[in-house]
């Protein structure tokens, strides 16, 4: 959510934020709505102010027994009072409907975000590792011959639908594997509190975290109305919503591990193939709650900890700085981490690590107070560490041999009972 005192101090500096994203400038029509609800409220307290002192000399003019002016005052507190209502519900209508304008605006970008239209303007800032060579043309995941039958398309799509499926066997474990070394990794050695939070949020979450009203047909709603989480960022910002937190509560770091659904509306025919793109998938995500003067640390910090992840596990991977077009409704700045997919050839993102700024917690109105002064709105911050399943999709490509068994990371044999091979039969061994 936008200040609108900032838009009223600088609606030219807004407008040229908004364009850097590609938008129509829009503080002509902002502050027409919110120059008539001032005037409403305005308007109210002088009817307000009539209507006392019209009070007041209703009891006087009892009093002196002159029934003409005590009747003609009765009438008068009576239509200000009504006057007041009427101005009072016409404000709210334009505060409303002003709320509502702005909740549609995405956030301003920072500064050193780059100008660009789409994915082909982002910026690489850095490359990690090297492309596993090959002596065969390496398979995708989902063909590798002691993936195969660990990995149920069919029968996931009989019980559930496209886009879903059923692991089995030494994959699953793999895949579980990942999430216990994420999940411990972030909590022994990044600093981060494991919250095992809902996955079932009500409408207030979902909009103080920039989802809602936008991204409505990018989540699944249950009849009873409460939303499945696309991410648990989503539950774990929320926490410090309509808080004052004390100055030495920031950082507030936390992790969590949780089931994920997106209806992927608007990407019909993309990667159909295998489980890059999936209604419901897993992911470990990381949530920063800071001070303002630390944000932009902050994310490094979050950005490393996503990047070390693939570090340990040997996978290459790039990071790119996305552009004011690739960039995400609700975030400031914004970096990918993208893995790479042998069975691909491509590198393809595992991680985006966010910074908002105050952009979500003016939707929530999450606040802490400095020492000795008024309260501030906190800067929120999130990013995954990482997706398990396409984590899972790039250490089996990675790993491929030409039998069809699998080399697995040594970081995760002692989740998987000190077993470093996937076998072509899809045993641990």
């Amino acid at each position: 959510m936008h200040d609108i005192r900032a838009i009223r101090e600088a609606p030219e500096a807004f407008d040229a934020a908004l364009a850097r994203r590609g938008d129509a400038p829009l503080s002509s029509e902002i502050l027409a709505l919110d120059q008539a609800r001032r005037e409403k409220i305005s308007a109210a307290e002088t009817a307000r102010a009539e209507q006392n002192k019209a009070s007041k000399l209703v009891g006087a003019a009892k009093a002196s027994g002159d029934g003409a002016e005590f009747e003609r005052l009765r009438t008068l507190v009576g239509e200000k009072k009504a006057e007041v209502s009427a101005l009072q519900g016409k404000a709210a209508e334009l505060d409303t409907e002003l709320s509502e304008k702005l909740s549609w605006i995405a956030n301003i970008p920072a500064d050193d975000v780059p100008e660009g239209a789409d994915e082909n303007d982002n910026v690489e800032v850095r490359r990690w590792g090297d492309q596993p060579s090959f002596g065969f043309a390496p398979k995708e995941h989902f063909e590798i011959a002691g993936v195969a039958p660990s990995m149920d398309f069919e029968t996931a799509a009989r019980t559930s639908g496209a886009r879903f499926v059923m692991l089995t066997g030494a994959v699953a474990r793999i895949h579980r594997a990942l999430a216990q070394f994420m999940i411990d990794t972030h909590v022994d050695e990044n600093g981060l509190t494991e919250v095992n939070s809902p996955v079932l949020v009500r409408d207030e979450a979902m909009y103080g975290t920039d989802k809602l009203p936008k991204f409505a047909e990018d989540s699944y709603q249950t009849t009873n109305g409460w939303w499945l989480v696309s991410t648990s960022e989503i539950p774990l910002t929320y926490t410090v919503a309509g808080q004052i937190l004390d100055e030495s509560d920031l950082p507030r770091r936390l992790t969590a591990h949780t089931l994920c659904f997106r209806s992927e509306a608007g990407s019909a025919g993309r990667d159909t193939a295998g489980m890059l793109r999936q209604h419901q998938f897993e992911k470990v995500e990381m949530v920063s709650v800071t001070h303002p003067d630390h944000s932009d640390e902050e994310q490094k910090r979050m950005l490393r900890c996503a990047e070390d992840i693939l570090e340990r596990l040997g996978i290459a991977y790039r990071t790119v700085l996305l552009c004011t077009g690739d960039m995400g409704f609700g975030a400031r700045r914004t970096y990918d981490i993208e893995a790479w997919l042998p069975g691909q050839n491509a590198y393809r993102e595992i991680s985006s690590v966010s910074t908002t700024g105050d952009f979500q917690a003016r939707r929530m109105n999450a606040r802490f107070r400095p020492a000795g002064g008024k309260p501030q709105f906190v800067h929120t911050l999130n990013g995954s560490g990482l997706a398990v399943g396409r984590c899972l999709i790039a250490v089996l490509e990675n790993g491929q041999r030409e039998d069809g068994s699998v080399a697995l990371p040594e970081v995760l044999s002692g989740y998987l009972g000190g077993k470093t091979t996937l076998s072509a039969d899809g045993d641990l061994i």
